[in-house]
C-alpha cells in the first residue's frame, strides 16, 4: 500500500458516526489538498473495511455506486439524507 492511500485510509478510518466530509476535505485532513480524486480512487480499490459511507460529494449528495446502501448506512447513524444528499452541509 503507498503512502498516498494509507494517508486517506486513516483519514477515513478516524470519522466518527454522524460524522460526514467531502472527498476533498478528506484530502486535506490527509495533507492532500486537491487530491479529491486520489480519495475516490482509494476508497473504491482498498475501502471496504472503512465507513465509505461518510464521504459524500462537496455538495452533499451521495456518491457511493450504490447510494440505496450509503444512504442507509448514514440514517442508521442519524444523518438527514433528503434527494439523495446530505442535509445541513459538509465539509
Amino acid at each position: 500500500m503507498t503512502e498516498l492511500a494509507e494517508r486517506i485510509r486513516a483519514e477515513v478510518a478516524a470519522l466518527q458516526p454522524g460524522e460526514v466530509v467531502s472527498y476533498s476535505e478528506v484530502a486535506r485532513r490527509a495533507g492532500l489538498p486537491g487530491r479529491a480524486r486520489a480519495v475516490g480512487a482509494v476508497l473504491a480499490a482498498q475501502g471496504d473495511d472503512l465507513p465509505w459511507w461518510r464521504v459524500v460529494h462537496r455538495d452533499g449528495s451521495l456518491s457511493a455506486p450504490h447510494r440505496a446502501e450509503q444512504r442507509r448506512h448514514l440514517e442508521a447513524e442519524a444523518v438527514d439524507v433528503v434527494d439523495g444528499r446530505v442535509v445541513g452541509g459538509v465539509p
